[in-house]
């Protein structure tokens, strides 16, 4: 009998994927666990295994299509050995049909679906009524960091499972206390077709993921941004100077000069834990850096950048930016960051104001440097000047530890031998 495979839940909380790649043609003969399809959820690209050797009869869907979770996507003949014989009429259209069937027969055996075991949810009390609460391991994370009580926000996932939306769409609402009300009502959008001629264009994954994470934490962090001014004339002379060896690009160096800043300011490498009233400061320090690609902003994050020299930072973030205009991240590659750095510089700007990356405290924008009329050593002199940027959580940071970071991180760049002793 054949076996109609349904795309099974990837990642928790991701009802649509979007189909990057498919890796096989009707026909093929397949293993199990060879990857059949490559699709985008979020933002990391995952490979979706066969769940049992067999033919390829049937491909139902294309790239670029999104594609929902449980939605049908191959229909496969199992070879050989462990297929059961079966007089039932397959899913495609009789031979003795000139037309093909809109459906199967009521009368027909049911066919295999190829979906992983059914995973029994995680559940949290409710602690006003007992209730069982459906949640995932990540909503209820979420929960618990915005001090939100589960058994106040409605689920609409299925059988009243809470998702991490929901919880978001909670606290948007009515503020991170947990006290009352639901989710602000978005008014309908106007009929843009009275007004002229319109093009509709479905959200990519990417795009989607993005959105979800810039209305989290504009909604939970109150921001503000620190401004300064680096001379780089001087760092610049001796970058340019360096030939051997990877690319040495300023964004590499200002990742190593900010893990030294991190661990002098050790609250920039912090998150805030409202549920526990208390700071969570770690002892790691994973950089997050932004990536512009094609297809949407993507922020993979290097580990352990306090154990690398600045020749090995450059050479790494070369790769993971390269990996990430393919398509090739995974998750891995995306989570666990403790600072994010978003570097414009290479498009321009004089400052803009970086939205912090929840659940971390702080990110650092860059800006192109240009040559400024600035008194040094007591003439006026043009001198290469970059902005900086430093946007943060008012709740964990004061204006006064920003701007000592943001200064000491502008002196640090403007004396790239003082930044060699840390390397």
């Amino acid at each position: 009998m054949s076996i109609e495979f349904k795309l099974q839940a990837l990642k928790e909380n991701v009802e649509i994927v979007e189909v990057n790649a498919i890796k096989v043609n009707v026909g093929d003969i397949v293993t199990k666990d060879q990857p059949l399809v490559e699709v985008q959820a979020d933002k990391a690209a995952l490979e979706v295994p066969s769940p049992a050797a067999g033919k390829i009869t049937q491909i139902l869907i294309k790239q670029g299509d999104q594609v929902k979770i449980g939605q049908l996507i191959f229909v496969i003949d199992p070879a050989g050995a462990g297929a059961a014989a079966s007089p039932a009429t397959p899913p495609t259209a009789p031979q003795n049909s000139a037309k093909p069937a809109p459906a199967p027969a009521p009368a027909a055996a049911v066919p295999v679906v190829a979906t992983a075991a059914a995973k029994v949810a995680p559940i949290v009390l409710a602690h006003d009524d007992n209730k069982v609460i459906p949640a995932g391991p990540s909503t209820r994370r979420i929960a618990r960091e915005l001090g939100v009580d589960l058994g106040h926000v409605p689920g609409t996932g299925r059988h009243g499972r809470v998702s991490e939306d929901d919880v978001r769409s909670y606290v948007r609402g009515s503020g991170s206390n947990g006290s009352s009300g639901g989710s602000i009502s978005v008014p309908p959008l106007p009929r843009f077709e009275d007004f002229g001629t319109v093009e509709k264009q479905p959200m990519s994954a990417i795009r989607r993921a993005t959105a979800r994470q810039m209305s989290l934490s504009w909604s939970i962090v109150p921001h503000v941004t620190q401004s300064d001014l680096s001379d780089i004339t001087d760092f610049e002379a001796f970058r340019k100077s360096q030939t051997k060896g990877p690319k040495l690009t300023i964004s590499a160096f200002a990742m190593k000069a900010v893990v030294v800043l991190l661990k002098e300011y050790p609250v920039f490498n912090s998150s805030i834990d409202v549920a526990g009233n208390q700071i969570i400061h770690k002892k790691f320090y994973n950089i997050g850096v932004a990536v512009d690609t094609e297809n949407g902003l993507l922020v993979p994050v290097i580990r352990d950048v306090d154990k690398k020299s600045i020749a090995e930072l450059a050479e790494e973030l070369t790769s993971i930016a390269e990996r990430a205009r393919q398509r090739k991240l995974d998750s891995k590659d995306l989570t666990g960051g403790t600072f994010t750095i978003t570097n414009l510089g290479g498009i321009g700007g004089t400052g803009f104001t970086p939205i912090v990356n929840y659940p971390e405290v702080a990110i650092l924008g860059i800006s192109r440097g240009r040559l400024e009329p600035v008194v040094h050593n007591g003439e006026i002199v043009p001198r290469l000047m970059m902005p900086l940027s430093l946007s943060y959580d008012h709740r964990v940071i004061d204006g006064a530890i920003a701007a000592r970071f943001t200064r000491r991180l502008a002196e640090m760049l403007e004396n790239p031998y003082q930044l060699l002793i840390h390397a």
